[in-house]
């Protein structure tokens, strides 16, 4: 179902004023559609809408919670990935999805050029125009973005890790540090799992790589942070790592 938000806004900002030099993200912190497209229903079920195809579980609260820790601001999407993606590109041919995960999105399947082109400027650019102006705020800034992702995917394999660390082979300053910091508690990482760690024209390649800003993605399995308690529990344990391996890189 959606996440209750009302306002037109397709992005939160908080902690804007804060001095920390990291950026928290959360591209799929909602998933909410908004009362103009489809008339706010892409055709699906609720429980879909509630799945982790429309938005990553947990992620925004997490995101909020690991922001707070480490002084720093967050942006957090306020629309859903179903309605268009703000973790990719303009041209990439999974911006608009018609089919996630086993479930057909009727209202996508409909839109045409134009639809595609409303909900660019409407949501997904003015997002990016705001991450934009948060990433130039720090002349020193790094950039962590917050990901969530299911246990396990329909017909696949349960997943093995309790998270994931996802970086780029263009910049590894810091996402292989990281990963062996998790490793180092006993908890089951990934390194570039369950994802490849880049992608090009998502939202690292857009606002870190192309800029030179130290980065990196957290996926956290989404059972682990469904609740207030699991979410302050993984901010807890990873921002302390985030600033150790900022500060260990020497940028």
């Amino acid at each position: 179902m959606p996440d209750g938000t009302t306002t037109e806004q397709p992005f939160a900002i908080e902690g804007a004023g804060r001095p920390g030099r990291w950026l928290v993200t959360c591209d799929h912190a909602s998933n909410r559609v908004p009362d103009w497209v489809a008339d706010g229903d892409l055709g699906i079920a609720p429980a879909d809408m509630a799945r982790h195809i429309a938005w990553d579980v947990g992620a925004a609260g997490l995101a909020r919670a690991l922001a707070r820790r480490l002084d720093a601001p967050a942006i957090l999407s306020r629309f859903s990935r179903l309605v268009i993606d703000p973790n990719r590109g303009e041209d990439d041919p999974t911006l608009l999805m018609r089919l996630y995960d086993g479930t057909v999105i009727p209202a996508n399947r409909r839109a045409d050029a134009a639809e595609r082109e409303r909900r660019l400027d409407r949501l997904h650019r003015p997002y990016h125009a705001a991450l934009a102006r948060l990433a130039a705020a720090h002349p020193a800034r790094a950039i962590c973005a917050v990901h969530s992702f299911t246990p396990q995917l329909r017909g696949r394999p349960p997943r093995p890790w309790l998270l994931g660390i996802l970086y780029s082979h263009r910049d590894e300053r810091l996402g292989p540090a990281m990963v062996q910091a998790c490793r180092d508690r006993g908890w089951a990482t990934g390194a570039n799992e369950p994802y490849a760690g880049h992608l090009q024209g998502d939202s690292i390649d857009r606002h870190a790589l192309s800029h030179g800003r130290p980065n990196l993605l957290v996926e956290v399995r989404n059972d682990l942070i469904r609740d207030e308690a699991g979410q302050s529990l993984w901010a807890d344990r990873l921002a302390p790592l985030l600033q150790r391996v900022l500060a260990d890189s020497g940028l």
